[in-house]
């Protein structure tokens, strides 16, 4: 013990020397520094009862109080810079620097300040003039036209004289909308044409073996050029038709501020080169989209399937990082915010997203190596710790006792604290406000699904298109017409009925073969009356 406290006083006693000026130490005595009898030495006998001087020292720069002399003046104590706050770097490069939460919310950054007005594009808004205007405006005569004939195509070889119209097709889907209004997804088609439990409306649109045909026959590229695009795209066989469709919704409506990015897992056990297998989403198997949507009103934005292992992907650039900026490309440089789950958010993406004046928010894992490892330690309970790289702010939330919730955003240099009981940071926040655009999109379009059973699965990436186009021609009919209170369920029946009303009336026979008509009626009466006069 006095060895220690001899070495200790010993240092602290050459660090107060090394700071007196040279014209004090020149000078002779300092005041405060002729009685140094409290700095012991090795052949001081003192016990472990005298009384030892206080501590009072500094990690940066030590300065030992005086033993009954006169205090130090002010002019020569050390006037230190105040310790810069602790770093964290890591291996790549990375400086982490801690920070306090603030008060109050910070101010927004350029890149949060949004330069374009939300909503239909005026293309939209001088087109649309009812419901099926609004669905044309997504799935148009050239992608309807492009089916037709692959569909035509296709029946050659069986039946030469087959041919289906685009009147028909609109009665066709038609029907596939009216069976996903009245959620008859787990219902079998043919039924719908029962003559006791069935629904009139089916029978008088098509016939139930018409509608058979048309499913049989229904393709979306034309089998004779398929080998050799395959060998290119695994999506060949419906890629046509849904890039159309993600092409026109992203022309006809512009984002808000906040958009998530997320994936969406289209039930299907049919055959197919590239299904998922994802225990944690209700169904399991099927084929995966990754979407962008709007988060206030739910509008698809953007989307494509995960194919496997992308060969144009960039070797140093993650998957998560390429589909984000896949995704967001037509929306970015405007001060929009992306938001998005752990497997997308890293810094690489961070920044990528700032060079281009967009803002990322989004949880992270905590193994990845730009990250301080202080993210997987444990804090007291609703305590929260702010971390900041550049323009980059982590926020690590204790909101369990053996979980933490950390975020990177962009969005303010300064991290606010609720003042509610869970003490919740504004990012984690904005992230629960956020993060549900592609999920409640996608369970949006589980309430009325069209989906049915099929073997295969370029029909079944049909029926996912069909229902999300129902579900942005929805967004953009209400935002159009001014009409926000229409409910989801009465536009797609309402939808239904535009659709097949040029199928109708191309049914219906002309007047002059109506045994009974109005027109024949009053003709025949003429008629017998001219006969009677006779």
């Amino acid at each position: 013990m006095d060895k220690r406290k001899r070495l200790m006083n010993v240092q602290e006693a050459l660090a107060l020397l090394n700071r007196l000026s040279e014209a004090e130490s020149d000078g002779g005595e300092v005041s405060g520094l002729s009685d140094v009898s409290w700095v012991c030495s090795a052949s001081d006998g003192s016990s472990d009862s005298d009384p030892e001087p206080p501590r009072n020292v500094t990690t940066s720069h030590p300065d030992p109080p005086l033993a009954d002399g006169p205090t130090v003046p002010a002019h020569a104590e050390v006037c230190a810079t105040e310790p810069s706050p602790a770093q964290e770097i890591r291996k790549d490069g990375t400086v982490w620097t801690v920070m306090e939460p603030c008060g109050g919310a910070g101010r927004r950054q350029i890149q949060n300040i949004l330069t374009e007005s939300a909503g239909p594009t005026p293309h939209a808004r001088h087109n649309i003039t009812d419901k099926l205007t609004a669905f044309i405006c997504l799935c148009d005569n050239v992608m309807l036209e492009e089916i037709r004939d692959c569909t035509i195509a296709e029946t050659w070889r069986d039946r030469a004289t087959w041919d289906v119209s685009i009147m028909e097709l609109k009665a066709f889907i038609t029907l596939l909308y009216v069976r996903g209004a009245y959620c008859g997804m787990n219902i079998e088609m043919e039924s719908f044409w029962s003559e006791q439990w069935g629904n009139a409306f089916f029978n008088e649109t098509l016939s139930r073996n018409r509608f058979r045909e048309i499913m049989r026959y229904l393709r979306f590229d034309k089998k004779e050029t398929r080998r050799c695009r395959l060998t290119t795209d695994k999506f060949t066989h419906v890629k046509k038709v849904w890039d159309r469709f993600v092409e026109n919704s992203i022309a006809s409506y512009r984002p808000g501020s906040d958009i998530t990015v997320d994936e969406q897992l289209f039930p299907t056990k049919s055959r197919c080169p590239f299904t998922q297998y994802m225990p944690n989403k209700p169904d399991k198997f099927g084929i995966k989209f990754w979407l962008a949507a709007d988060v206030d009103s739910k509008y698809m934005l953007n989307g494509f399937p995960y194919l496997g292992k992308d060969a144009s992907r960039p070797a140093t650039q993650r998957l998560g990082e390429n589909v984000v900026l896949r995704l967001v490309e037509p929306f970015v440089g405007k001060g929009r915010n992306i938001t998005t789950d752990n497997f997308f958010t890293s810094l690489p993406l961070a920044k990528a997203l700032l060079a281009k004046n967009t803002s990322p928010v989004g949880t992270i894992k905590r193994n990845k190596r730009e990250f301080p490892p202080s993210v997987q330690g444990r804090s007291e309970l609703f305590s929260t710790k702010v971390l900041k790289s550049d323009k980059m702010v982590l926020s690590v939330y204790q909101c369990k006792p053996r979980r933490n919730v950390t975020i990177l955003s962009t969005q303010r240099q300064h991290v606010a604290i609720s003042t509610e009981r869970k003490k919740k940071p504004e990012t984690v926040e904005y992230y629960n406000h956020s993060k549900v655009g592609v999920d409640v999109l996608d369970q949006m379009a589980r309430q009325y699904s069209v989906k049915g059973g099929t073997c295969r699965w370029p029909f079944a990436v049909f029926y996912n298109l069909l229902y999300l186009a129902a579900i942005n021609a929805w967004v953009l009919y209400r935002s159009c017409m001014s009409q926000e209170n229409i409910l989801r369920r009465d536009f797609m029946l309402q939808l239904a009925h535009e659709l097949r009303a040029e199928w109708m009336a191309s049914k219906a026979p002309p007047l002059a073969d109506l045994p009974f008509s109005c027109a024949g009626a009053e003709e025949r009466r003429n008629g017998e009356g001219a006969l009677h006069a006779e």
